[in-house]
């Protein structure tokens, strides 16, 4: 339609500097389960833990259920935007600014480095390999391709401190992954490419299909902790996931589901 609210019809003709508005119908989403959960919150940020499946932001066929539109709804914060971002099938922290005021001096955190995060992941253990150990290379992704790439002989960006936490029987660890730059799938890639991929990983090594709505097979990476000096006020600030490895696969609630069982 027109900004002025009349819609646009096919025979309409084309009018310089008109400002023509569209809507696109939604799927239904399946609501994603598990808790989002609210670590922490002030006057100027929020920090939450997310379940695995969880948009971080609305995009594609994740609208609804994504961590920004859940909570711009059920917080009543319409300017609430997040300042990085997790894959959908990551669960963990995420840090959110409440309004738009804040999020230049919270971003430039992420920007320069200096926010330091923690994750942990399940992943098949080799006793040939020698931890603690640091991975170091160069990741690209193309745009529109699932998988990125280590580029050979290209300059290092990616680089993630592994090391080895506990075991799980006799074929499994629980790694703690410390990255200290934040490319695209960093750190699925640099554990795979020492033999080891995450557990249900969808993508590495291989790309597997799975449905949309299957929430059945949880990626066992977890974003566990966030901490940086606040910009504002200098204070120290350090957050812990509640979740715990290995990460559970839970059942959506189908309650209240228009045609649900």
């Amino acid at each position: 339609m027109y900004g002025d609210g009349r819609p646009v019809l096919a025979d309409d003709p084309f009018v310089h500097h008109t400002f023509v508005w569209f809507h696109r119908d939604l799927r239904f989403e399946e609501p994603v389960p598990g808790s989002l959960d609210v670590v922490h919150r002030d006057e100027r940020i929020i920090v939450v833990d997310k379940p695995p499946f969880l948009s971080t932001i609305p995009r594609g066929q994740h609208v609804r259920q994504s961590v920004v539109v859940r909570l711009r709804d059920s917080l009543g914060l319409p300017e609430l935007s997040t300042l990085h971002r997790l894959d959908r099938i990551t669960s963990g922290l995420l840090l959110l600014a409440v309004s738009r005021e804040w999020r230049g001096p919270y971003r430039v955190m992420f920007e320069h480095g200096t926010v330091r995060k923690t994750y942990r992941a399940l992943a098949p253990f080799r006793s040939d390999l020698s931890f603690p150990l640091t991975v170091r290379n160069h990741i690209h992704k193309t745009r529109g391709e699932w998988q990125a790439a280590v580029v050979p002989g290209a300059p290092v960006n990616a680089e993630t401190l592994i090391e080895v936490e506990s075991r799980v029987g006799s074929d499994l660890a629980v790694y703690r992954l410390t990255p200290r730059t934040g490319r695209t799938h960093q750190l699925r890639l640099h554990l795979n490419g020492l033999g080891i991929p995450i557990v249900n990983d969808p993508l590495y090594p291989a790309v597997r299909e799975t449905d949309i709505d299957d929430f059945s097979r949880p990626l066992q990476l977890l974003a566990s902790e966030l901490a940086f000096t606040d910009p504002v006020d200098g204070t120290k600030r350090r957050f812990v996931s509640n979740r715990s490895m290995p990460i559970a696969a839970e059942l959506p609630n189908r309650a209240g589901v228009p045609g649900a069982d």
